[in-house]
């Protein structure tokens, strides 16, 4: 196998930590290939830098997020990616930034499209008096960025947008969605906004929907979001 690491020198975190992070990065880019055995142990220790201690622990934790296994005789093996538990808050926070293919992002606007219109339907009917001053003062921000766009300004407050309408549905099974996704959501809109793109016209059906207190008026302006055409993606099969 071609793939090689780079030392870890410097860390101010965790050492087994820093090498699960750089190992899932290659394994999330696609540069190591589902069902492939990555390099023996004595050769990641010396790229790395580390102990054998501290690439064992590194190795735990991958599998424990479903993304490796390892195999007396056989090797640590890249699992299949419906394997990984997409949901676990350190595994978003190293998708973030990471160039990936782009079956990733579909997959996760197919989530979104399963959950998020129900949300913004709560949302329109629960939302506190503070939440929706709240959103009115994000929507606000994103009328301003979007006059002058700044990807990283955008990103920041479309974040913030969507993890209120999770957070202001009053449903606990609801709520840590947004709390949880708030990593992957920028790094999803990293991705469907580097053009300059910001859908300004369909946030702002959703806020209206919701200051209206509609919750089929915000299904249905949530749902029209989530074109795949709209964020760069391919057609997207939603059962």
């Amino acid at each position: 196998m071609s793939t090689t690491f780079n030392t870890i020198g410097g860390a101010t975190r965790s050492l087994n930590v820093q090498v699960a992070r750089e190992i899932a990065i290659k394994i999330l880019s696609g540069e190591l290939q589902e069902e492939s055995i990555i390099p023996g142990e004595l050769v990641l220790c010396e790229q790395f830098g580390v102990s054998r201690t501290a690439l064992r622990e590194a190795i735990k934790l991958l599998s424990s997020k479903g993304m490796v296994e390892s195999k007396p005789k056989v090797g640590t093996r890249i699992c299949n990616k419906s394997n990984w538990n997409f949901l676990d808050p350190q595994l978003l926070g190293w998708m973030e930034g990471t160039e990936t293919t782009e079956d990733i992002y579909v997959q996760f606007l197919e989530l979104r499209r399963a959950i998020e219109p129900h949300a913004s339907a709560l949302t329109a009917t629960n939302a506190t008096k503070e939440q929706r001053i709240e959103l009115t003062e994000i929507f606000q921000q994103m009328c301003v960025i979007a006059e002058d766009f700044e990807q990283n300004a955008w990103v920041d407050v479309d974040t913030k947008f969507h993890r209120l309408i999770f957070i202001a549905t009053d449903n606990s099974f609801y709520t840590p969605f947004g709390n949880v996704l708030a990593t992957v959501f920028k790094w999803f809109f990293q991705f469907s906004s580097k053009d300059g793109g910001v859908c300004l016209n369909e946030h702002r059906a959703i806020y209206e929907a919701i200051m209206a207190g509609d919750p089929e008026r915000a299904y249905q302006a949530s749902l029209s979001l989530m074109k795949s055409h709209k964020h760069r993606l391919g057609k997207v099969h939603v059962a």
